[in-house]
């Protein structure tokens, strides 16, 4: 039986986080990993999905040329290239994960976990069977695509976001059910390359997470690419056929019947909990996921739970800060819980959405007076200078103390641009001190300074 300080169970981001952090603070760490070094992120979420976007917004631009005073003729794209390129940057830093581990020597056991009793995990490994022991276990299983009955992906028609990875066939007529960031990014990639795309949200707006003046300005943007949305919808059926699907929609009391060659399913994740042990240890599970605290204990001793399986935002950033604290509590120190609603959210379509903070209504709805900025990229030099005329910078502020409740955008590179008001959130600044900052000119963060400008009626250039 080995034995352990921290055993990790899951490498994706928040579990190879936290396993090197530990090892870093002189702490023997084991990660043990079903499937892949990197886990969904890396290798099925966040990066291959950001490079098949990345050839979509080279495709798009090179359909711009002539605006830019540029020539480009027989513009095509091969879908199986993009999606090599794809995988081949998301197995690029799977390597890169394995390689920070060794370094770092941390053992790697790949297998699948189980925990019969506190501190122990059984592996069960090509070899046989594995155990380890350790005072601190956590919890970083990730998660997985949500299925609802009737709409299960088949690989075929109906596609989830692995297949829709390795696209073996271009759409001509796609259905994505689902508007959050996942559904959005699939349908501004597919849209891009030329497919008829058709988005079904079940809520009163798409990406119903993010402010609602952002919301109705990235849809203004997607019709205007010629998506169709259908919001306050929902999809009661799919007949599969021969290459084809015919999807029963409800909207407004009313049901019709469209068809299409390929559906998306992007209906949310459920926490991977399943075949741990967790019932018998007494672990708290609320709607597949685990119960945790402020710095992800679960209530069992030396048990902790981060990333996706600890719930909202289900953000690879969020896991990996997840996993530094709670190496950090393993060895003793004293670390700040990480703030949920200080962490950014980021939308990759095009144009890209980025929020931190509250929105404009729960800031109302939490009883805030509120002071609100606004900036249309059509008002920045280098926005206009780059072609990306559309877009607005909104920011939230309480009238009465000038603290930074919340940051919105919509429009072109806002998920880096982001990071400014997140920054600023965690210095706990207000309208003074950004208001005094000098942004550089002419960039597009420029924007955020008349946003914060607007709120208290000074902004020069709008």
């Amino acid at each position: 039986m080995q034995k352990f300080d921290m055993i990790v169970i899951g490498a994706g981001p928040g579990g190879y986080v936290a396993a090197i952090r530990g090892a870093q603070l002189g702490l023997k760490v084991a990660v043990v990993e079903r499937a892949h070094l990197g886990g969904i992120c890396l290798n099925w979420g966040c990066i291959p999905t950001k490079a098949l976007l990345r050839s979509a917004e080279v495709f798009h631009l090179m359909h711009r040329a002539k605006e830019f005073g540029l020539k480009a003729e027989g513009l095509g794209f091969d879908l199986d290239a993009v999606v090599q390129r794809s995988r081949g940057v998301a197995k690029q830093l799977s390597g890169g994960v394995g390689h920070l581990l060794k370094k770092n020597k941390v053992t790697v056991i790949m297998g699948e976990a189980t925990i019969p009793a506190k501190g122990q995990v059984r592996v069960t490994t090509d070899k046989g069977t594995e155990d380890l022991t350790a005072p601190a276990i956590v919890l970083a299983t990730g998660a997985r695509a949500r299925t609802l009955p009737g709409l299960e992906a088949d690989g075929d028609l109906v596609w989830s976001y692995r297949e829709a990875l390795v696209a073996k066939r271009m759409p001509k007529n796609l259905l994505v059910i689902g508007s959050g960031a996942i559904g959005i990014e699939f349908a501004s990639f597919f849209n891009t390359l030329g497919a008829k795309t058709t988005v079904v949200e079940v809520m009163d707006r798409i990406l119903p997470v993010e402010d609602a003046e952002i919301s109705a300005f990235a849809k203004k943007q997607f019709v205007k690419q010629g998506m169709t949305i259908m919001e306050k919808a929902t999809v009661k059926q799919l007949d599969r056929g021969k290459g084809k699907v015919t999807a029963h929609i409800e909207a407004n009391g009313k049901v019709e019947q469209l068809e299409f060659d390929t559906v998306i399913s992007a209906v949310g994740i459920v926490g991977n909990v399943e075949g741990l042990g967790l019932e018998a240890l007494g672990v708290k599970i609320d709607r597949t996921h685990v119960v945790v605290d402020e710095f992800c204990r679960t209530g069992v001793d030396g048990l902790y739970a981060i990333g996706d399986i600890a719930g909202a935002p289900w953000l690879a950033h969020k896991a990996s800060h997840e996993g530094v604290m709670v190496a950090e509590l393993v060895a003793g120190q004293h670390p700040h819980a990480v703030r949920p609603e200080s962490i950014a959210g980021c939308t990759y379509c095009y144009p890209q959405v980025a929020s931190v903070g509250l929105t404009e209504a729960k800031a109302k709805e939490k009883g805030y007076e509120v002071k609100v900025g606004r900036f249309p990229f059509i008002g920045n030099g280098k926005a206009i200078a780059l072609g990306e005329p559309d877009g607005l910078v909104k920011t939230i502020f309480d009238a009465k103390t000038g603290e930074l409740l919340g940051a919105h955008m919509v429009g072109a590179e806002v998920t880096e641009l982001i990071q400014g008001y997140v920054i600023g959130r965690t210095l706990e600044t207000t309208e003074a001190e950004l208001m005094e900052t000098v942004f550089p000119h002419p960039t597009l963060s420029e924007m955020m300074h008349e946003s914060v400008l607007d709120a208290y009626g000074r902004a020069i250039h709008f």
